[in-house]
């Protein structure tokens, strides 16, 4: 089960295997993760830091970057067995299909997460630059640019859930890239692609 730190996902070639994202019961991520990890599947749940202050004290307390959601790689044939687990309410995808995810958007998220970074849940952008980190420990890693206040950010995006984060990066080390091949069109913008 990877649900923080230095772990890294090992990802099984086993044919037909896939990451796939769970949506489950609010405040049940760790739960399902870890009911899930003991029956033997591969689960990420990528967790980041906050303080929380009460009246009397002050408390760390780690939260899902992506509230509601698990990922697991496996193959659909185990569906039945996952579903029944209690705290998972459906994979996301369509109705009738559960979508995998992209191995790309699952290993940026690892690669995020190994490395410590001061990550926090971004609104989920689709318009402005995509960019790829050209150096140092994140080389490679692509998103969106997105400033706030007086620093700049790179926005990665899980497109099949909607969701997004958000981590600090020196405008020196950002360059402007393609769209990657694996995201996703929506709306106006597949309408567009298509016509042309």
């Amino acid at each position: 089960m990877h649900l923080v730190k230095n772990s890294t996902i090992t990802f099984n070639n086993q044919a037909g295997s896939a990451w796939y994202a769970l949506y489950t019961r609010h405040q049940h991520e760790k739960a399902v993760a870890k009911i899930l990890s003991t029956r033997g599947f591969e689960v990420f749940l990528p967790l980041y830091f906050v303080i929380h202050r009460w009246k009397d004290r002050f408390k760390q307390l780690s939260l899902p970057l992506f509230p509601c959601y698990v990922f697991l790689y496996g193959k659909l044939e185990q569906r039945p067995e996952i579903l029944s687990t209690p705290g998972v309410y459906f994979f996301v995808g369509s109705a009738s299909q559960p979508a995998p995810l992209p191995q790309a958007e699952i290993e940026s998220l690892q690669r995020l997460v190994e490395r410590r970074m001061q990550l926090e849940p971004h609104p989920f952008l689709k318009c402005g630059d995509w960019v790829r980190i050209k150096s140092g420990p994140l080389e490679g890693i692509q998103g969106i640019l997105a400033r706030k206040k007086n620093s700049l950010r790179l926005v990665l995006s899980v497109e099949l859930l909607r969701k997004s984060i958000a981590v600090e990066v020196d405008s020196s080390v950002v360059e402007r890239c393609l769209r990657p091949d694996w995201t996703v069109l929506s709306g106006r913008e597949a309408e567009v692609a298509f016509l042309t």
